[in-house]
């Protein structure tokens, strides 16, 4: 089945409530512009009380992941964990404050980090591992957490895919010391550019607040702790303005709508390539029996033998902008550079090379997985 010429069906096409434009103009209206206004408020009220930590909202899931680095106190020398399969954020933020990415591999079934791997790749450098829930699927967190309990390591989660989603009756971003989430327009709930930092260490959350204010001790001066505010310790300007926060503020009182939407396409998805699946022309996504995702994205696994590429631009000639993901962190050049490979990354570098994103957003038609489905199998035959 084929789409008319120049009527691609697009990877992504952001989600709107209709919401947005209304809070904004109240934004507008109480000339309350910048970070910390009465919307931010509101969107960290409605996120702690879902994930029942404390939140901070952030510019991006980049700057929350920054800011978890800047909360560890990270320093030269100091190593910190994590998946070669991730986007770039996750070890930039560790290189700003000068310390070492160690990548290790992943589980083939999720592609998540692989906690033997985890485990065997500690050195008496390490100071955290960072976790990354993919496509919103939890990482072996029973596992992981233990390795961090038994060798005092601090667990960061990029839970930035993962809105919603839940380990064994638990928030995403919630289980590990401090957890990071995006709002990317890409993602379930969004407002263009955005994130946020749960604060699950209490110990940690005075500083949070001081490094979110810019290094100052503002929260302590506007709550009538001190008579005036300064500089108190090393800190960045990561509020979002005003007006993100009143789009946003309309995304995350829908978020559990847009959640069931994204599932119904990602159900329809994987019921549909069942078949393909069955005749051995590719793998669907493994969601384990204590995981519960949210639909962020549906990949599919192509065979060893398949021409990735190939099959990509067969199914744009068919009108379907289908998408490979991230490239490997340890194979970059800037990972070479600032990182090093624990040891090697074979199923990393496999699955990375075999991986197709096909098209989901929450009103995607039904005709249009139909021709998703149809293109993807033309290009496999």
């Amino acid at each position: 089945m084929h789409k008319a010429k120049n009527s691609m069906i697009p990877y992504n096409v952001p989600y709107a409530t209709g919401e947005e434009l209304g809070y904004i103009q109240q934004a507008i209206d109480g000339r309350h512009l910048s970070g910390d206004g009465p919307f931010t408020h509101r969107c960290q009220d409605l996120l702690k009380k879902q994930f029942g930590s404390p939140t901070l909202l952030t510019q991006s899931c980049t700057a929350a992941l920054e800011m978890a680095m800047l909360l560890l106190q990270l320093k030269p020398g100091d190593e910190v964990i994590m998946p070669s399969f991730t986007f770039v954020s996750t070890a930039n933020a560790v290189v700003l404050r000068g310390a070492t990415p160690v990548f290790v591999d992943i589980d083939p079934a999720t592609l998540n980090i692989d906690p033997d791997r985890v485990a065997e790749a500690v050195t008496s450098k390490t100071r955290a591992v960072v976790v990354v829930h993919y496509a919103s699927v939890a990482c072996d967190m029973d596992r992981i957490l233990e390795i961090a309990r038994d060798r005092g390591l601090a667990v960061v989660e990029d839970a930035a895919h993962c809105f919603g989603a839940k380990y064994r009756g638990r928030m995403l971003g919630t289980l590990g010391t401090l957890g990071t989430l995006s709002f990317h327009e890409t993602k379930n709930v969004s407002c263009g550019e955005g994130g946020a930092l749960l604060v699950n260490d209490p110990a940690l959350l005075e500083l949070a607040e001081i490094a979110w204010q810019k290094g100052t001790n503002r929260k302590a001066f506007l709550e009538g702790r001190t008579d005036k505010y300064s500089w108190v310790e090393v800190g960045s300007s990561y509020l979002p303005s005003e007006l993100t926060a009143a789009f946003l503020y309309a995304q995350l009182r829908a978020a559990e709508s847009i959640n069931e939407k994204r599932l119904r396409v990602w159900s329809s998805y994987h019921q549909r390539l069942e078949e393909l699946e069955r005749k051995g022309l590719l793998r669907r996504p493994v969601v384990p029996p204590d995981c519960v995702h949210n639909a962020h994205l549906y990949y599919v696994i192509l065979n060893d033998d398949a021409d990735r590429g190939a099959v990509l631009g067969s199914m744009r000639r068919s009108g379907v902008d289908a998408i490979f993901h991230y490239v490997p962190l340890h194979e970059a050049e800037a990972g070479r550079k600032f990182g090093r490979a624990a040891t090697e990354l074979t199923v990393t570098s496999k699955l990375a090379r075999q991986l197709v994103r096909l098209p989901l957003w929450p009103d995607l038609p039904s005709s249009d997985i139909d021709c998703v489905v149809s293109a993807l199998t033309a290009a496999l035959s």
